[in-house]
């Protein structure tokens, strides 16, 4: 589990290249905000989570089933890892962010779609 990546995986190596050709420019995994964002875009005031569909718990998913092995303490772990999600986008929210949650698989199956639907929720907000 120590080898699990927690920044810079793949998916958001992948978006953020996507977003750097469309000509924005961000700034990542700032710690001076709730939770981190993996990308930060401060002229649009936004905040965009790659989150892994497993480890946050994606609703409908196929991989954000629980493990049938040791389930209570799988369980317990990704509960804690949602309720951290919901209370960080909550504080981003407050602070006046607005915050965009892209799904690990919606980035493997749909990259086009999620790219395009991202920068139209920035152009709208300049």
């Amino acid at each position: 589990m120590s080898k699990i990546k927690g920044k810079n995986t793949k998916p958001e190596k992948v978006l953020r290249s996507a977003l750097f050709r469309f000509g924005f420019r961000f700034r990542i995994h700032l710690k001076e905000l709730p939770g981190k964002p993996d990308i930060v875009l401060p002229k649009y005031r936004t905040v965009i989570f790659v989150q892994g569909c497993f480890w946050h718990q994606h609703a409908g998913c196929r991989e954000g089933r629980i493990p049938s092995t040791n389930s209570d303490f799988w369980k317990e772990k990704l509960d804690r890892n949602t309720e951290r999600d919901t209370t960080n986008i909550r504080q981003l929210k407050k602070l006046k962010w607005q915050v965009l949650v892209v799904w690990e698989c919606e980035i493997e199956k749909q990259f086009g779609k999620t790219v395009k639907k991202i920068v139209s929720h920035l152009k709208r907000n300049i």
